[in-house]
């Protein structure tokens, strides 16, 4: 599909693009080329391949949720820059 300077035009004032005539040209063949591909995949015949929206199996990424033992309070409050009764201690948000 060969665009024209006019389309060509059109889309750069959507994208608010100020071209110049180089460009436009340049521009013009560039889209026309992908328009191209484009056709050339509308062509191809996808009715068996059923609707998918991935192309890799599904598996989850997370690690199996097993219960264990916490983890010693002081070594959670170690690194906090203020802690009080064995919470962290932070600066009062509201009045």
């Amino acid at each position: 599909m060969k665009l024209s300077q006019e389309e060509v035009e059109h889309i750069a004032e959507l994208a608010r693009l100020a071209l110049s005539d180089e460009e436009r040209v340049l521009y013009q063949e560039q889209l026309s080329a992908i328009l191209e591909h484009f056709e050339r995949l509308q062509e191809l015949d996808t009715d068996p391949i059923p609707p998918t929206a991935s192309v890799l199996p599904l598996r989850s990424v997370m690690r199996a949720d097993e219960p264990r033992s916490p983890f010693p309070r002081e070594d959670i409050l170690a690194n906090a820059p203020a802690a009080e009764g064995g919470c962290f201690k932070v600066p009062a948000v509201l009045e």
